[in-house]
């Protein structure tokens, strides 16, 4: 018998750079995840933005999550998509 996996939601990762606590956008990247529960999408996210294993703040917002690195200049924002993870 296979594991049941739950229907996993797509997600939209933003990492970017801030200029006094605020997002400032010199640069950019966006990676696309999958996820189904707060703690995997946050994981999955940091993993994409290179940030395993870094300590993060960590704001919930309901249908996106704020996550800010500690020691860099850095913000990620992983907002809720509708429709497929491309």
């Amino acid at each position: 018998m296979g594991r049941i996996m739950k229907n996993e939601t797509s997600w939209e990762v933003e990492h970017t750079d801030t200029f006094a606590g605020e997002a400032n956008y010199c640069w950019a990247r966006r990676y696309y995840i999958k996820g189904t529960g707060r703690q995997t999408i946050i994981r999955r996210a940091k993993a994409a933005c290179g940030l395993t294993g870094v300590r993060c703040r960590v704001t919930d917002f309901g249908d996106m999550f704020e996550i800010r690195p500690q020691g860099v200049c850095q913000i990620v924002f992983v907002t809720y998509r509708e429709g497929e993870a491309s």
